[in-house]
């Protein structure tokens, strides 16, 4: 049986979020979510370990099987594995983004983590005008997809950089910078080099907010199991995001990238479903991947957030039913296809960031139905639903296990 693995990032969220004390995705118009989960199995999950930080790149390799506890060692080298970058195993490499601040002082403020979300056609020159002036033996600067961009330093996991705790610029967005700038200066290569870069974009970067660069997640290159030979499936990881798909390609899946694909609500939403629907003619696993709700919640913007939700389920997840067998007459309705539909993380709008609650999922399968499945039925998917259930997965990268032995009871994955 193929499976689909659908991921709205950021879709958890908190009561009072919407009017009726609702969360975003309670108050979102989720049909085909609601229809799923009333005739499929809801339960939560923990994607984030005890212990590790509640970001995308712990809760995204935890969807895909792999345990963070063993094999997370940044995000900066999950990014690296995206463009294929060749590294030794010594280098350090670090997230970077294209910030705003205030002014790069101890008295400032982390005034927007995405420079506006600046575009790749705006971003992408000034990261390689920074490599052009700045960059050396030392320090390599390589341009990513808008305010997302990576910074390598070579042989940084022998020196002092390697223990730096740098805040995730969206964690601190209105808040002073005066924690983290200590930190920096504790390594005065990393702490010149910020300056300098200021310097540069102040110089270069004329018309956009970008006014900063903020290195952290950093990490020794990444190396993961391959997925086809762990799970015995074809997989493939369909996203707008290096994150997702550096997992992807770090794990020997094929990675696909959809034109248009933007990680924001605006987004190529059909070409993800075609792109999705063309994998699965001859593999097995298709991991399709949404970052819009998770922008919004960053922006604190419920409305928009709840928009992201709804467009979710009516662009991918409906067009996806209709071409297989949650809906009669689909395409493919011939193949057996079954649906995994949850989120990496909550990010509730209250808080602007990541937190490490329990994710709500559904499992639907063909031939499941509130009567055959366990545990009991519910009426919508939901946050409060999916944990009234009492289905609860503790181990993150354990669900994907846990699904393929539903697929196929008599056999282990």
């Amino acid at each position: 049986m193929k499976l689909l693995f659908l991921i709205a990032d950021g879709m958890g969220g908190w009561p009072g979020e919407m009017p009726g004390n609702t969360t975003c995705l309670e108050a979102a118009a989720t049909p085909n979510m609601d229809e799923l989960a009333a005739s499929g199995v809801v339960g939560v999950c923990h994607t984030i370990p005890e212990g590790m930080a509640p970001g995308s790149d712990v809760a995204n390799m935890s969807l895909l099987g792999f345990n963070p506890a063993t094999h997370h060692t940044g995000r900066g080298p999950i990014e690296a594995a995206a463009q294929g970058l060749v590294l030794d195993p010594d280098d350090l490499v670090w997230r970077m983004n294209l910030v705003s601040v205030s002014e790069l002082s101890p008295q400032g403020r982390m005034l927007d983590y995405s420079s506006g979300h600046i575009t790749t056609e705006v971003s992408a020159p000034l990261v390689r005008d920074l490599e052009q002036r700045l960059g050396d033996e030392t320090f390599q600067f390589h341009p990513g997809v808008q305010y997302r961009h990576l910074l390598v330093h070579k042989g940084g996991a022998l020196e002092p950089e390697v223990s730096l705790r740098i805040s995730p610029p969206h964690d601190i967005t209105g808040k002073s910078l005066h924690a983290d700038l200590r930190e920096f200066s504790r390594c005065p290569r990393m702490w010149d080099l910020l300056f300098q870069a200021e310097e540069r974009l102040a110089e270069t970067a004329r018309g956009s907010k970008a006014n900063s660069i903020w290195p952290w997640g950093q990490g020794r290159p990444l190396s993961l199991p391959n997925f086809n030979t762990t799970f015995g499936r074809r997989g493939a990881v369909i996203s707008a995001v290096d994150l997702v798909r550096g997992l992807g390609r770090a794990a020997g899946m094929e990675v696909i990238e959809v034109p248009g694909a933007t990680g924001l609500i605006e987004t190529n939403y059909q070409g993800k479903v075609d792109a999705a629907l063309k994998f699965l003619e001859h593999g097995d696993f298709a991991f399709v991947h949404l970052e819009g709700p998770d922008e919004c919640g960053h922006a604190g913007n419920a409305v928009e957030k709840t928009e992201a939700i709804s467009r979710f389920d009516a662009r991918i997840v409906a067009p996806l039913r209709q071409a297989f067998n949650g809906q009669s007459g689909g395409q493919n309705g011939g193949q057996d296809v079954a649906f995994v539909i949850t989120c990496d993380h909550f990010t509730p709008i209250a808080e602007k960031t990541h937190t490490p609650d329990a994710v709500p999922f559904l499992l639907w399968r063909p031939g499941c139905d509130p009567v055959g499945c366990e545990p009991p039925e519910v009426t919508d998917f939901s946050e409060a639903q999916a944990r009234s259930t009492g289905l609860v997965v503790e181990a993150g990268h354990e669900l994907l296990h846990w699904v393929l032995r539903q697929l196929t009871p008599t056999q282990e994955p």
